[in-house]
This record gives structure tokens, C-alpha cells and sequence, in this order.
């Protein structure tokens, strides 16, 4: 099993910039793909990228695709979001999360299927 904890969240304007990190712990040995979520109150959650730990490939979400990339530093465990061109309905709590099931661009679209999920950064679009 391996442990998730995002990190970089915050306040940012309209048209601003963030990088989240996910930083993976424990077993990494194993092949886990990495997704990032947000959620925002009386919504679902929504997928919005992910990245393929066997080849690099990534999806993403047609509301973030242009604006954000999501990026692997196996050396360091990391998965990066970097965020670009922020609107205020970026606004919400981003949750990285990990699978070992073959990733596809649909899997973005069934939270139950990801097995291990971080604590969650608030991220806020504002003046």
C-alpha cells in the first residue's frame, strides 16, 4: 500500500498560476498510476488528470485540458499539477489518488475506482 499528501494549495487571482504536488510513500515499488480530483460542496467529484506509471501517458479532464499538465518524478515519488490560467471554478479541495488498475482515460470518470486517496488542498480562484 502506499500513502498520498498534497501539498502547494492556496489563493490564487483569476489568469493566476499554483503548483500541487502529490507526494507517494510506502510500497512504491508497486505500479500505481496517479489521478488528481477536485471536489467543490453539492458536486461530485470531478477527475481532472491523470498519469500512467508504466509509460507516462496522461488524461485529462476537457474543463482543465490546455491550462493544466500533470508531470512524474519517479526519482522523488512525486506527481506534479501544474496549474495554469486559473478561473474561480477551479476553485475547490484537489485530491491526488492511486491505482493499480490499467489506466485509461475513462478511469478519470469512476472515483471508487482508485484505491488510495491524500487528505485533500483547498485551492481558491479570487480577487
Amino acid at each position: 500500500q502506499v500513502q498520498l499528501v498534497e501539498s502547494g494549495g492556496g489563493l490564487v487571482q483569476p489568469r493566476g498560476a499554483l503548483r500541487l504536488s502529490c507526494q507517494v510513500t510506502g510500497n512504491t515499488r508497486n505500479y500505481w498510476n496517479i489521478g488528481w480530483f477536485r471536489q467543490v460542496p453539492d458536486k461530485a467529484r470531478e477527475g481532472i488528470a491523470s498519469i500512467s506509471s508504466a509509460d507516462g501517458s496522461t488524461y485529462y479532464a476537457d474543463s482543465v485540458k490546455g491550462r493544466f499538465t500533470v508531470s512524474r518524478d519517479s526519482a522523488k515519488n512525486r506527481v506534479d499539477l501544474q496549474m495554469n490560467a486559473l478561473k474561480p471554478e477551479d476553485t475547490g479541495i484537489y485530491y491526488c489518488a492511486a491505482t493499480n488498475i490499467y489506466l485509461t482515460p475513462q478511469l478519470l470518470g469512476v472515483a471508487s475506482l482508485w484505491d488510495v486517496w491524500g487528505q485533500g488542498t483547498q485551492v481558491t480562484v479570487s480577487t
